[in-house]
């Protein structure tokens, strides 16, 4: 982290907890009362800066990073200790302190904390380097959210939902079978980690479910494209120790769709995490949620892994049409010999994309991925 310059910032904090500034219709007493307008109330205020709205200024660091310029809020250091949040739920997080044996205490986040980071879902996530000052030996005050190398993240009502931070690689955990195999939604995945400095690995669970030759063909098109692929099964434990290799000495996040085998492969990498399983719906052919929250869990042999709720769906976050194409990198030899330079490789004529689709210089279940994603922006 660079030089500190410290700034003021003007805070406007969420406006909740607060009576409307207007409490009565007045413009509607006026037009029925047009001749005793003057004994109408007068304690009303019309314009917008009732109590709603509340601005405090804060001093902050400006400090310069790796992910550019940030500014954090200056807080007296002397009386926090530094942590990592290790469980996130709402506004209640679970911090271990970074020192010894590494303490956990229950902390709320301080609402200044909140209000700067009005942008996202969530103000803190699992993972994140936080400064937190000890109200007791169980509880903490969370003062600071140190700024993050590295996100997983999905959009979730037209915000930012950080899955969880400072990771150094993400485990897309997809089944053979029950439920499908969906490699939309491992591109999703992919496209996610690179936007968020993750390091992606992919991980086909349930493989005793099917003929491995029938995985083939989606083990090499990602192969080719340099990704790392594993083929396990929890049931027979195959797979389990290069798997184990893999998140050794590694913070890894485990994803995927619920149903898929995150927590069952994880107990069988780690006997002693004793995770809850389920089995998947025979009804729909999907996965039941088990893991409730993102959860950063030490692993005896080195390394720290989050398992993670399943998802049903994945929208990203801050990825528009015309982006999309960067994050297929097989797309880019052949970009260049499209006709229109705007060309978005759905329907125009003489797309070079769509051309080495015909001639399987692209695989096509990356390309239709691809127009799935673009068409859903």
């Amino acid at each position: 982290m660079g030089k500190k310059k410290k700034k003021k910032i003007r805070v406007a904090f969420r406006k909740n907890r607060q009576q409307r500034a207007r409490r009565t219709n007045l413009t509607k007493d006026v037009l029925e009362q047009a001749d005793g307008t003057e004994d109408l109330a007068t304690g009303e205020r019309l314009s917008g800066k009732g109590d709603l709205t509340r601005y405090r200024t804060v001093i902050g660091i400006e400090t310069e990073s790796a992910n550019g310029t940030q500014v954090l809020i200056d807080v007296d250091e002397s009386k926090c200790l530094h942590g990592r949040v290790v469980a996130a739920v709402g506004l209640n997080s679970i911090v271990q302190t970074d020192e010894g044996q590494g303490h956990r205490y229950e902390c709320t986040v301080r609402r200044v904390v909140r209000t700067l980071s009005r942008d996202g879902r969530n103000a803190v996530v699992t993972g994140d380097h936080v400064l937190f000052q000890p109200t007791d030996d169980e509880y903490g005050v969370i003062e600071r959210v140190n700024p993050r190398r590295s996100t997983l993240s999905r959009g979730s009502q037209r915000q930012e939902h950080v899955i969880v931070a400072n990771i150094d690689q993400v485990l897309i955990v997809t089944s053979a079978d029950e439920p499908p195999l969906k490699p939309n939604l491992i591109d999703r995945f992919l496209i996610s980690a690179e936007k968020g400095r993750v390091n992606a690995i992919i991980c086909i669970n349930k493989s005793d479910l099917i003929d491995p030759v029938d995985l083939q063909p989606l083990i090499g098109t990602y192969a080719r494209l340099g990704y790392e692929i594993v083929l396990t099964s929890a049931t027979a434990q195959s797979g389990i120790a290069r798997l184990r290799s893999l998140l050794k000495n590694k913070e890894t996040v485990l994803s995927g769709q619920s149903g898929v085998g995150k927590s069952s492969l994880l107990n069988a990498v780690e006997p002693s995490l004793n995770l809850q399983t389920t089995d998947v719906s025979r009804w729909s052919t999907k996965g039941r949620h088990t893991t409730r929250r993102a959860v950063l869990l030490a692993l005896e042999f080195g390394g720290w892994v989050v398992d993670t709720p399943g998802i049903r769906q994945f929208e990203l976050w801050d990825v528009i049409p015309e982006e999309v194409e960067g994050f297929f990198v097989e797309f880019r030899p052949f970009v260049a010999k499209c006709r229109f330079p705007d060309c978005s490789h759905t329907h125009e004529t003489g797309c070079g994309v769509k051309r080495a689709v015909d001639q399987d210089l692209i695989a096509r279940t990356r390309y239709e991925s691809y127009l799935k994603i673009v068409l859903d922006r």
